[in-house]
């Protein structure tokens, strides 16, 4: 495959070291007033993706985010937690773990290819090989949880297997009237993932930081002559916070299919919570850190924010700074919109708040 080798993801723990993660403990003390500031999030999602007779139903197009985050000046200064950090010198950008479409193991029909050549990876990749004004979904059905995206034709995109090891089902559908969708093309296998981490190293549709060389050479920068995963974690979480308002306009108007683009969100310097999420993401897995995009609910609000793994702690569902003990949850949209106020992280570290659907 193209890109560098994936043996320092191979060589990782697939387990927690035992003991080493502390439990975080639930805050009691939350500001009510606090809690209303954040959860005027990023809008309530529409779920209604249901099979009927004439074919697929994946309900309405447009998802509604109605609700946004107070915005701050969009010109705020990044900083970084290192007052050492060298942005302006020659860096070395690492070689990306960049999926391919091999052809060795593929279904296909006139119309559509389904690339699962490197499951093993932790990915398929799709392609609807005709023009078409047709909608195009592509559905993955995990062990656990089924994933809907959108397709655009003629042009390859790449699915994380995100529910790990297990038998899946991927199919791509074509508009047939409204709401109804026709299976194009579908396939069945069984993956069995070099470690746990694949899917959530390399570039997929959600987090395409492929496409994104300005901010993968900053978190080269920023992570220079660093070796411990929760260092790179602490300047990537820093620099974005620092760099990056909540875009309220983009809140109120954005449309179903929306992905970040990661590059324009830093030139911007704004963004919902998915750019935020996604620009995270992006950086420090172009780092070697394994790290999810997770979407689900905080509060009553559909919302995204990410977990990261160290070797020391595992898999940190519940980080957003290190207080000497334990790491707790990473939610930069929530920390940047409350300039890291104290009661902004009791509500993110208060686990309770965040309910976890989807892992891209």
């Amino acid at each position: 495959m193209n890109g560098k080798s994936a043996d320092s993801a191979a060589n990782r723990m697939k387990t927690k070291k035992g003991g080493a993660f502390k439990a975080l403990p639930v805050l009691l003390c939350l500001l009510l007033s606090a809690a209303v500031f954040l959860l005027a999030g990023c809008g309530k999602k529409d779920k209604d993706d249901s099979f009927i007779s004439l074919g697929i139903s994946f309900g309405s197009d447009e998802d509604s985010y109605t609700r946004s985050l107070p915005s701050e000046a969009a010109d705020a200064p990044v900083h970084t937690a290192r007052g050492d950090t060298d942005l302006t010198g020659p860096v070395t950008v690492p070689e990306l773990l960049l999926p391919e479409a091999t052809g060795e193991t593929a279904e296909m029909t006139d119309d559509a290819i389904i690339d699962y050549s490197n499951i093993d990876d932790g990915y398929v990749m799709t392609q609807y090989t005709k023009d078409t004004s047709k909608k195009l979904k592509v559905q993955v059905k995990g062990p656990f949880r089924t994933y809907t995206f959108n397709l655009s034709p003629r042009q390859w995109e790449t699915f994380p297997l995100a529910d790990g090891n297990g038998i899946y089902q991927v199919a791509v559908y074509e508009n047939v009237q409204d709401s109804m969708y026709s299976t194009v093309l579908s396939v069945e296998f069984d993956a069995a993932m070099t470690d746990e981490f694949a899917p959530f190293l390399r570039p997929n549709q959600y987090v395409n930081y492929a496409e994104a060389p300005e901010t993968i050479e900053l978190a080269a920068r920023l992570t220079k002559g660093l070796t411990d995963p929760l260092d790179k974690v602490a300047e990537v979480y820093d620099c974005v916070t620092g760099a990056l308002t909540y875009d309220t306009e983009l809140a109120k108007n954005v449309k179903s299919g929306y992905l970040p683009d990661i590059d324009e969100v830093m030139r911007r310097k704004q963004g919902i919570c998915f750019d935020y999420a996604a620009v995270m993401t992006g950086m420090l897995r172009s780092q070697d850190v394994p790290c999810k995009l997770v979407v689900g609910y905080a509060g009553e609000v559909y919302h995204a924010w990410i977990s990261v793994w160290s070797d020391e702690y595992g898999w940190i569902e519940a980080a957003i700074y290190f207080d000497g003990e334990t790491w707790q949850r990473m939610d930069p949209t929530f920390a940047s919109a409350g300039e890291n106020a104290e009661s902004i992280r009791e509500y993110i570290g208060d686990s309770s708040n965040y309910h976890e659907m989807y892992y891209y």
